[in-house]
C-alpha cells in the first residue's frame, strides 16, 4: 500500500472536518448579522474573522464594543475566554514540535475547537504520522474559508433578516461543542477541565457581568493544565516495578544503577 502523498493528508484532514465546518455555518452567519447591527463598520467584521478567527471571543468583542466598554475590559475578557487554546497546544506540541517555527505560527493561528478535536483525534489514533501537519493544515484551512465565508454572507444580508438571531440557529454550534467534548471525556485531564469548569459554572452563576463564566472557563483551564502536566511528569518517570524487573533480568541494570545478578 503507498504512503499517503501531502495532498492527500490536507484532504483527509478538511474532510474529517466537514461535519464540524456545516455545525460552524450558521454561527459566522449569525457573528456577520451580529456586527451589522453594532457601531462597528462591515469591514471591523470581517478583519476581526480574517485576524482574529476565534468565534467565541468575537462574539463578545463585538457586544462588549456595542456597549462601549473600555478597551482594557475588551482586551482582558477575550483573553480569559481564549486561554483554552493553551490547554489545546499543550495537548498537541509533542506532534508539532519538530516542526520549523514558520509552520508551527501557521498551525498555531489556524487551532480552534473544531480543529483541535479532529486534528487531537487523528494524532491519537496515528501518533506517528510524519504527514500529520499536512492534516492539520486541510483541517484548519478548511475552517478559516468556512468561517471567512459566513462572515462575508452574515454581514451582506443579515440586515435584511433582523430575526436571523432568534432562529436558534445558534444551537448548532452547541451542538458541536457537544460532539467535541463528549470524545475527549475519556482522558483524564480533559474530564477533570470539564466538571471543575462545570463545577464552577454553576457555582459562581450569580456573579455580575457574567464573570462567573470567565471563572469557570479560568478555573476549568488551570485544572486541565495542572492534570495534563502531573500526566506528563509522571510518565517520564520511571516507576518502582521497571527498575526492579530491570534488575531480575541477567545483565540488568536495577534500580540504583548497578549491573544485577550479583558481583560482576
Amino acid at each position: 500500500m503507498p504512503a499517503p502523498s501531502r495532498a492527500a493528508s490536507f484532504a483527509a484532514g478538511a474532510r474529517d472536518t466537514l461535519p464540524m465546518i456545516v455545525g460552524a455555518a450558521p454561527f459566522g452567519l449569525i457573528f456577520g448579522a451580529l456586527v451589522a447591527t453594532t457601531p462597528l463598520a462591515p469591514w471591523h467584521g470581517q478583519l476581526m474573522s480574517l485576524t482574529v478567527f476565534a468565534g467565541s471571543s468575537q462574539f463578545i468583542a463585538a457586544g462588549l464594543f456595542a456597549t462601549g466598554v473600555g478597551y482594557a475590559v475588551l482586551w482582558a475578557t477575550t483573553l480569559i475566554v481564549n486561554l483554552r487554546h493553551m490547554l489545546y497546544a499543550a495537548n498537541l506540541l509533542p506532534h508539532v514540535k519538530h516542526l520549523d517555527l514558520r509552520w508551527r505560527t501557521v498551525l498555531g493561528f489556524l487551532l480552534t475547537d473544531e480543529t483541535f478535536a479532529v486534528t487531537s483525534g487523528h494524532f491519537h489514533r496515528h501518533p506517528d504520522d510524519p504527514l500529520g501537519q499536512w492534516y492539520f493544515l486541510g483541517s484548519g484551512l478548511s475552517m478559516y474559508l468556512n468561517w471567512q465565508v459566513w462572515t462575508l454572507a452574515g454581514l451582506l444580508f443579515g440586515a435584511a433578516f433582523p430575526r436571523l438571531q432568534t432562529l436558534g440557529l445558534d444551537f448548532a454550534m452547541v451542538a458541536t461543542f457537544i460532539a467535541i467534548i463528549v470524545p475527549q471525556m475519556a482522558r483524564v485531564p480533559w474530564a477533570v477541565a470539564t466538571v471543575v469548569a462545570g463545577a464552577s459554572a454553576y457555582a459562581c452563576q450569580g456573579l455580575p457581568y457574567k464573570l462567573g463564566l470567565l471563572a469557570a472557563v479560568a478555573l476549568g483551564i488551570a485544572a486541565g493544565m495542572i492534570m495534563l502536566h502531573a500526566k506528563r511528569r509522571n510518565g517520564a518517570r520511571p516507576s518502582r516495578k521497571s527498575g526492579e524487573d530491570d534488575a531480575r533480568k541477567p545483565g540488568g541494570m536495577g534500580a540504583s544503577g548497578k549491573p544485577a545478578g550479583g558481583a560482576q
